[in-house]
């Protein structure tokens, strides 16, 4: 019998991409993960036959018209933001994973919605594996969430976990965090990769049996990326990021993922003494309180996901005797005011190469579409000249290279906000170019 060459038999396979070697190796050579590396028995060109299960009535595939979606309305979490960025609300069955940088307050977030959520009658097991309960009730007595059909526990071990679902029969899950839950079926530590699909794809298929949404708080890396294996977002229904400004109160949930709704919607809160409170209209918080007009200020109106947001630019010019003049932002992106101050320097006769220009953002928010170009461009120039800009006058429009305006989407929308906000002038790209809506703001 011939025998089994080197490359028929690879005895050793990366759990997350299906990279296969001779030998054991810390790292994967092809998705360059830690410890996904594990021995197996496949061996190329044996292929297994399996019988068929005989499926009980109740299994047996239906038509598609014939599958009612009773059990799979939203109901709501009792956060009005949370339930838009959701869908609607919490599906039976759904898992949810969100995510956030350290401290920007999922915790808390989670913590109220188990709150509103036991209020109504339900039953909600809160399963913390980072911090002690006495720690937990210390945060809900601060933030008024102690309810008689909140169930808390502190377990790290998933049997354990399975246990408390088991004793309690909740109908909402919640485990903060799945990184920190580990099983004994599975190798490593916990939030290794092995252990967080291990913990997530069990309590997904308890979700999904017993029919009780599940959230799961996640990590995440240096980079801002969830942590764990990528699988960990294929398997979850929705994925939910919860960011916001160390600097400001202001916090925005964003929905990357979601089988049950949209993925452009935004909720915004704020952090307080007493924890998160809802912002459902934040328009009135990007804009300065100034009764008079100001040199160096232009509103603009940004889109946050389906919101649009009226957001202050405001610039300050001044003379530099350096050799090179300092361009300092926050809230925008610095290489997209270099490039807009060159615009307003070459097509507009502005001359900038000679003193410092600092622009900035009312309220903390970051700008990141082209749309507050134009805002930028009026708030710099504005600046430079010492000409105050109207009160009731707002920009959008994107501005290129050869200082034509360009429309910007979603601009009725816009208008929309801007009118109801009281701005009676909307200067976009119907000014045709940055020069002559420069003029048209200062009159």
């Amino acid at each position: 019998m011939p025998k089994a060459s080197a490359s028929s038999t690879l005895p050793f396979r990366c759990t997350e991409c299906g990279w296969k070697t001779t030998k054991w190796a810390g790292r994967c050579a092809e998705c360059q993960q830690w410890g996904t590396v594990a021995e197996t028995a496949e061996k190329v060109g044996i292929v297994r036959t399996l019988q068929p299960v005989t499926m009980s009535q109740d299994r047996k595939a239906k038509p598609i018209a014939e599958i009612t979606s009773d059990d799979s309305q939203h109901w709501s979490s009792g956060i009005a933001e949370f339930d838009r960025v959701l869908g609607g609300g919490i599906v039976p069955g759904a898992a949810i994973l969100l995510s956030g940088e350290p401290g920007v307050g999922k915790s808390t977030l989670l913590l109220e919605v188990a709150s509103r959520a036991a209020s109504t009658g339900a039953s909600v097991l809160y399963i913390t594996a980072e911090e002690s309960v006495g720690q937990v009730r210390v945060r809900a007595e601060r933030t008024g969430a102690l309810r008689p059909r909140l169930y808390l526990a502190a377990e790290n071990d998933l049997a354990s976990v399975l246990g408390q679902i088991e004793a309690v029969e909740p109908q909402l899950v919640i485990v903060d965090s799945v990184q920190t839950v580990a099983s004994a079926d599975a190798e490593g530590i916990a939030g290794g990769p092995s252990q967080v699909r291990e913990v997530a794809q069990t309590l997904i298929r308890v979700a999904k049996e017993k029919n009780i949404p599940i959230l799961l708080v996640g990590h995440v890396t240096k980079d801002g990326s969830i942590a764990g294996p990528r699988l960990l977002e294929h398997l979850v229904d929705v994925v939910c990021t919860f960011d916001g400004d160390r600097q400001t109160s202001l916090r925005f949930i964003r929905a990357l993922k979601n089988r049950f709704g949209p993925t452009d919607e935004v909720g915004c809160f704020e952090m307080n003494g007493v924890g998160l409170a809802e912002v459902p209209d934040p328009s009135g918080l990007f804009l300065s309180r100034n009764p008079t007009a100001v040199s160096g200020t232009c509103t603009t109106v940004a889109m946050e996901g389906r919101r649009a947001l009226p957001v202050e630019v405001q610039a300050l010019v001044v003379a530099s005797s350096a050799p090179q003049p300092r361009r300092v932002t926050n809230g925008v992106d610095s290489s997209r005011v270099a490039m807009l101050l060159a615009v307003l320097e070459r097509r507009a006769g502005i001359r900038l190469s000679q003193f410092d220009v600092y622009v900035s953002t009312v309220g903390g928010v970051r700008l990141t579409e082209p749309a507050a170009d134009l805002a930028i461009a009026i708030a710099v120039a504005s600046a430079a000249a010492d000409l105050a800009v109207a009160h009731d006058v707002v920009a959008v429009g994107e501005i290129s290279l050869a200082g034509e305006i360009r429309p910007v989407s979603l601009a009725s929308q816009r208008g929309a906000e801007a009118e109801r906000m009281g701005f009676t002038t909307v200067l976009d790209h119907r000014m045709s170019t940055a020069k002559a809506a420069l003029a048209h703001a200062f009159g």
